[in-house]
């Protein structure tokens, strides 16, 4: 059991009680980028038992002078390449990116909370 996920800097609450049950709507859904930093791709090559070189060559895509994690095309979906299906869940979570532990707490969700609300069942109302 969570408790609710408080940032003062945001207009709601987030119930991590809720990603057990969603379906993984964060990590699926429209093409998009989570961009990895160079430790991320150090301790992501770790997790993944392979050399910093190999992980990039499976893992990422070059996009401008970042590097994304690449996506897997399931219908109408775009899952994360990291998104288990089977388990519901992320298969690389203790190393997942930054961008992926902050969720949903992103800038762009602060003036867009109904969005957020449709995409993440833990939103809740501050």
């Amino acid at each position: 059991m969570y408790d609710l996920v408080r940032n003062d800097d945001y207009p709601y609450l987030f119930d991590a009680n809720a990603c057990a049950e969603c379906g993984g709507r964060c990590c699926t859904g429209e093409s998009g980028n989570i961009f990895v930093s160079a430790g991320e791709i150090r301790e992501l090559a770790l997790l993944k038992k392979m050399s910093e070189h190999d992980f990039i060559e499976c893992y990422l895509e070059k996009r401008g002078y970042k590097y994304s994690l690449k996506e897997k095309r399931i219908g109408d979906s775009y899952d994360c390449i990291f998104y288990d299906r089977q388990i519901n869940g992320c298969a690389v979570y203790e190393a997942r990116p930054k961008q992926c532990r902050t969720f949903p707490f992103w800038d762009y969700y602060k003036t867009r909370v109904a969005e957020l609300k449709q995409e993440c069942p833990g939103v809740i109302d501050a």
